[in-house]
């Protein structure tokens, strides 16, 4: 089994679009977003799939560079993943071991039907 990472974030962070940073263009299907962690510092970041688990969203990220590269030492971040009324993207903590030990196999498994 992979092992993921739960980066801390501020309760309820709000992710702000990095398109200005890495644009997309008509070729590009990666979305880039910034998050702000817990100690207030940074992270870019590639969504590289939002997902449901026992009727609770859940979005998986990948740490890059500023290059756009895979920070591989980082691995996967999973977060808690809702929408605010106007639509804006929030992640938060996923709190429990029990929780993170049901996200993370659920990622896996979509992980593996991908690359099957």
């Amino acid at each position: 089994m992979s092992t993921f990472y739960y980066a801390a974030c501020p309760k309820g962070a709000i992710m702000r679009s990095n398109e200005e940073i890495f644009p997309v263009d008509e070729n590009d299907t990666d979305v880039m977003v910034t998050i702000t962690l817990d100690d207030d510092s940074e992270m870019d970041c590639e969504i590289v799939v939002i997902f449901e688990v026992d009727g609770s969203d859940y979005i998986a990220l990948m740490p890059v560079d500023d290059n756009g590269d895979f920070l591989e030492d980082l691995g996967i971040l999973l977060y808690r993943y809702f929408e605010l009324e106007d639509g804006s993207p929030v992640i938060d903590n996923i709190e429990s071991d029990e929780e993170a030990r049901l996200v993370s196999e659920v990622f896996e498994e979509l992980v593996n039907e991908a690359d099957s």
